[in-house]
C-alpha cells in the first residue's frame, strides 16, 4: 500500500503540474526534475503489480482536462508521460536488468557449486575403487601368505631356525593385512560405495579357488548348472564374493574346510561359501568393510546377499539374477 501511495502522490503531482504551462514559476520547473526522479526510483526499487493501473488512472485524468481544452489537457498528458511515466519505464526497466545479472551471478554460483560437488564426487568414488582395488586384491594375497607360512611352520621337516622364520613370515603377514585394513578405511568414506565396476581381471572362480588350494587351504569346488558365459558384472561379482569369502576362512577359521558351491539356472547364479568349523573370531560379516562392499555389489546388480552362521561354521550365500534385459539395466545403474 506505501508504495502504491507514493506512485499516486507522484503520478497526480504530474498531472497537476502539467497545467498552465504558459507562466511556470522557477519551483514548478524544479518540480519536473523532482518527480523524474522520484518515479525513476519508484520504479528501479519499488514496482508492483498495481502500478500500470494507477499510471493508466492518471493518465486517463490527464487526458479528462483535453475536453474542456485541448491544449490544457494535451499539455499535462504530454509532461506527464514525459516526465512520470517514460522515468519511471526506465527505472523498472533498469530494476529488471539488475534482477537479470543477480540470477545470472546466482546461477554461476550454483554452477560452480555443482561442479565442485561432481568433482567431489569423483574423487570420492577414485578412493572408493583404490579401497576396494587394495582390499580386493592385497588383502586375498596377504591372506594366503600367511596360510603358507603357517603350513611351513608346522611342516616336520623343518630346522628351528627355518621355522622361526615362518613363524616370523606369518606374523608379518598378519600385520601387513591389519594395517591395509586400517589404510583401507582412512581412505573409504562412511557412504563410499566399494562397488568395483572397473575390475578388468579374467581370473575364473576356478582358477581363484585352484590358487586358494595350492596355498594350502581345504577348498572343494561344485558347479551345477548350465556353465554358459555369464555377464561381465555378474562374473565378477561372483568372482568376487568366493574371493572375500576364502579370505575370511583363512583368518578366521584357519585349517577348516571350505565349501564352493555355484549353482547356474536359466535365471540367477548362486553362489555358496561355507566352512565346517567354527571361526575364532567375529570377522567383516559382522559389519566390516569387505561383505560391506559385497552387499552393495550385490543390491546394484539386483541380487540378495546372506551371512551368518551354519551348523558348526559360516556360510555366505549370494543371489545373481542372470536376466539379459534386467542385468543390462543393472549395469548402466552400477556404472553411473
Amino acid at each position: 500500500m506505501k508504495r502504491r501511495a507514493i506512485l499516486a502522490v507522484v503520478a497526480g503531482a504530474g498531472v497537476v503540474n502539467g497545467l498552465n504551462l504558459d507562466h511556470l514559476p522557477p519551483w514548478r520547473q524544479l518540480l519536473f526534475i523532482v518527480l523524474a526522479v522520484a518515479a525513476y526510483l519508484h520504479g528501479r526499487h519499488l514496482p508492483g503489480r498495481g502500478d500500470w493501473l494507477l499510471l493508466s488512472l492518471a493518465a486517463v485524468a490527464a487526458a479528462g482536462f483535453v475536453v474542456p481544452d485541448f491544449w490544457e489537457g494535451g499539455g499535462a498528458l504530454m509532461v506527464y508521460a514525459l516526465f512520470v511515466v517514460s522515468p519511471w519505464l526506465a527505472g523498472r526497466f533498469r530494476g529488471q536488468q539488475a534482477d537479470l545479472i543477480l540470477v545470472g551471478r546466482h546461477r554461476v554460483t550454483q554452477l560452480e557449486r555443482e561442479q565442485e560437488l561432481v568433482a567431489e564426487r569423483a574423487r570420492l568414488r577414485e578412493r572408493a575403487r583404490i579401497a576396494a582395488d587394495m582390499h580386493d586384491s592385497l588383502g586375498h594375497e596377504l591372506a594366503l601368505i600367511a596360510l603358507r607360512a603357517g603350513a611351513l611352520e608346522l611342516a616336520t621337516d623343518m630346522t628351528e631356525p627355518n621355522r622361526e622364520a615362518a613363524a616370523q613370515l606369518r606374523a608379518s603377514a598378519v600385520t601387513a593385512t591389519d594395517r591395509l585394513r586400517r589404510t583401507v578405511g582412512v581412505l573409504r568414506e562412511a557412504d563410499a560405495v566399494l562397488t568395483d565396476v572397473y575390475r578388468t581381471s579374467d581370473e575364473t572362480v576356478e582358477a581363484l579357488v585352484q590358487r586358494a588350494c595350492d596355498a594350502g587351504m581345504a577348498v572343494e569346488f561344485r558347479r551345477e548348472g548350465e556353465g554358459r558365459v555369464l555377464p561381465p558384472l555378474v562374473d565378477r561379482a561372483a568372482h568376487r564374493v568366493v574371493q572375500e569369502s576364502l579370505t575370511n576362512a583363512a583368518r578366521h577359521a584357519p585349517g577348516a574346510d571350505v565349501l564352493v558351491h555355484v549353482a547356474d539356472t536359466s535365471e540367477a547364479v548362486v553362489v555358496t561359501v561355507s566352512n565346517s568349523a567354527p571361526r575364532e573370531q567375529p570377522g567383516p560379516s559382522d559389519g566390516g568393510s569387505g561383505l560391506a562392499g559385497l552387499r552393495e555389489r550385490v543390491r546394484l546388480l539386483g541380487g540378495s546377499l546372506s551371512a551368518g552362521p551354519r551348523g558348526d561354521g559360516f556360510a555366505v550365500t549370494v543371489r545373481l539374477p542372470c536376466d539379459r534385459d534386467d542385468n543390462r539395466v543393472e549395469e548402466s545403474e552400477a556404472l553411473r
